[in-house]
C-alpha cells in the first residue's frame, strides 16, 4: 500500500530489471550432486569422500583471469596509491620469480611472460591467495562504478587517489561523492531531495570473490552436459545425471577429443602426458603447449567454462582440512568463515573511511552472538568441527604438519601436472601467501534472486506466476 508515494511516506520501490551480467561472465545453474573423489587415490590422503551437495546458482568468468586484466588493476592500484603508499602497489605485484627451478632454465618467463605483449592473454600466475582476493574486491568496486556511471549517475574519475577513490561500500554509505552525476530523487518527504543509488535500487551488482570448493567443482564437472534432457522453451528437463564424471568433457576414457570430426584424437587440455613429454613431438604436438596457453583455447564444458582442467590450476576460497566430517552441511559446503561486521560510532553511525577508502570492520563478539540461534559462538570458526580436540584447536604447523589456518585449496591441474590432477574431485593446497607458476584464478559472484535466468523462483500454477516478485 502507497509504495512510491510522498504522500505514504515515499517508500520507493523501483522495478526491478534483473541482475547485472558483464562481458566475459557465464550463468552457472547450481544444483545438487556427488561432491569428491572420482579418481583412484593414488596419493592415499583420502581427503574428498564422496558426498552428495547442492550449491547456488552463481555467476563466473568464463575463462581464468589473464595477465592484461591484472595488469590494469596493477594500473590503477599505482595511480591511487602510488604517490602515497607505495607498499600497496608493491605487495599487488605478482611474483615472476616463481618461475625458476634449481635446473631449468626460465629466466625467459620470469622476464617476459606477465609484462610481455605475447602473453596478454594467458593465464596470470604467481598471484597468492591473498593477492587474489584482493583483486576480486577490486573489480566488484570497478563494475559497480561503471555501472553508475553508465545510469548517469557518476560521471568518470580518472583522478581517484589515496582515499579519495570510489568503492561501492563507501558510496552506499554516503562517504563518497567522487563526480558525482544525477542523483536519484528521493521521494521520503522527510529526505534531502537527491540521494545516493542504494541496493534497494536493484542497480548494483553482488561481490565478485573466489568460488567456494564446492562450487568450483561442481562447475567444473558441467553436469548439465549429462542431463539426458536439460531444460528448455520446450522441455522441463530431467532430474537426473546419466553418470558421474572424471573430467569436466565428460569422457571418461581420454583425454583426447573422440568425436569423429576434424578434431578427433587432438587433447582436450594442456597437461604433462608423462616423464619429460610437455607437448609432444615436433610436427605433431598435442596439447600445443609447453607452459600455460591462452585463456580460450580448448574445449569449453557444458557450462560454457574454459580451461576446468589443465593449463593452471586455480585458487578456491576454503581452508584445507584433510577430512571431510560427517556432519559437514551439505548445502553451499565452505570451510574458511570470519565472521565480521562495520565499525559503528556511539550514535550508530558507521565509522569514517580508512585512509585507503575502505569501511572500516571487526570481528563479531561473543556478546553480540551470545543470544543468537545459531551453532557456533566464535566469529572465527575455520576450525568448526574439523576434526581436532578442544586443546589441539590449531594446527601444529612447521611441527607435525604443513596444515593451518593459512592454507587453502587449490584445483584444476595446470601445465606441469598429469592428467590425475585434472580430475575436479582432486585437491590440494598452499599457504594464502605462497605464489606458484602454476596457479591462477578466476572470479565469480553470487545469483541475486531466482536460480534459473528463465523467471522467477518457484513453481507457478494457473497464471500466478504474474503475481511473483
Amino acid at each position: 500500500m502507497g509504495f512510491n508515494d510522498p504522500g505514504y511516506g515515499g517508500f520507493d520501490v523501483p522495478l526491478y530489471e534483473g541482475q547485472y551480467i558483464g562481458p566475459g561472465l557465464s550463468f552457472v545453474e547450481g544444483g545438487r550432486f556427488t561432491m569428491g573423489q572420482t579418481e583412484e587415490d593414488l596419493t592415499f590422503e583420502n581427503n574428498n569422500v564422496p558426498r552428495t551437495v547442492s550449491v547456488s546458482s552463481f555467476i563466473w568468468m568464463k575463462q581464468k583471469l589473464p595477465n592484461i586484466h591484472y595488469r590494469e588493476y596493477l594500473h590503477w592500484v599505482n595511480r591511487t596509491y602510488g604517490n602515497d603508499y607505495p607498499e600497496i602497489y608493491q605487495k599487488a605485484l605478482p611474483d615472476t620469480q616463481s618461475w625458476r627451478r634449481a635446473l631449468q632454465y626460465n629466466e625467459p618467463q620470469v622476464n617476459y611472460y606477465f609484462r610481455h605483449a605475447a602473453y596478454n592473454y594467458y593465464p596470470v600466475v604467481g598471484v597468492t591467495w591473498e593477492q587474489a582476493n584482493l583483486y576480486c574486491s577490486w573489480r566488484t568496486d570497478r563494475v559497480n562504478e561503471l555501472i553508475l556511471i553508465k545510469k548517469g549517475y557518476l560521471k568518470k574519475n580518472p583522478f581517484q587517489v589515496s582515499e579519495d577513490n570510489f568503492s561501492i561500500k563507501t558510496y552506499v554509505a554516503g562517504q563518497y561523492e567522487g563526480k558525482a552525476g544525477v542523483k536519484k530523487k528521493d521521494i521520503d518527504p522527510t529526505g534531502a531531495g537527491k540521494r545516493n543509488i542504494r541496493y534497494e535500487d536493484g542497480i548494483l551488482t553482488s561481490d565478485y570473490r573466489l568460488p567456494t570448493e564446492a562450487e568450483w567443482e561442481y562447475a567444473a564437472l558441467g553436469y548439465r552436459g549429462r542431463n539426458p534432457e536439460p531444460d528448455s522453451k520446450r522441455r522441463r528437463g530431467e532430474e537426473v545425471v546419466t553418470d558421474r564424471q572424471v573430467y569436466p568433457w565428460g569422457d571418461n576414457l581420454s583425454t583426447r577429443e573422440g568425436m569423429r570430426n576434424a578434431y578427433q584424437g587432438q587433447q582436450l587440455a594442456n597437461f604433462k602426458r608423462g616423464m619429460g613429454d610437455q607437448m609432444g613431438v615436433a610436427g605433431g604436438l598435442n596439447d600445443n603447449a609447453d607452459i600455460p596457453s591462452p585463456i580460450y583455447s580448448y574445449k569449453p564444458n557444458a557450462f560454457g567454462l574454459y580451461n576446468m582442467a589443465g593449463n593452471v590450476s586455480e585458487w578456491v576460497l576454503d581452508v584445507y582440512r584433510p577430512n571431510t566430517p560427517m556432519d559437514a552441511d551439505d548445502f553451499r559446503p565452505f570451510r574458511g568463515n570470519i565472521f565480521d561486521t562495520y565499525t559503528t560510532l556511539e550514535d550508530f553511525t558507521l565509522e569514517e573511511k580508512d585512509s585507503t577508502g575502505k569501511l572500516v570492520k571487526r570481528e563479531v563478539t561473543q556478546d553480540e552472538l551470545a543470544n543468537k540461534n545459531i551453532n557456533y559462538r566464535d566469529a572465527n570458526v575455520i576450525n568448526y568441527s574439523d576434526g581436532d580436540s578442544a586443546s589441539l584447536a590449531y594446527y601444529d604447523y612447521g611441527k607435525t604438519t604443513l596444515i593451518n589456518d593459512l592454507a587453502h585449496v587449490y584445483k584444476g591441474g595446470s601445465w606441469s601436472d598429469r592428467a590425475y590432477f585434472m580430475s575436479p574431485g582432486t585437491r590440494r593446497f598452499l599457504q594464502a601467501f605462497h605464489a606458484s607458476s602454476t596457479i591462477g584464478f578466476r572470479c565469480c559472484m553470487d545469483r541475486l534472486g531466482s536460480q534459473t535466468i528463465k523467471g522467477p523462483a518457484g513453481n507457478y500454477f494457473e497464471g500466478n506466476k504474474k503475481k511473483a516478485r
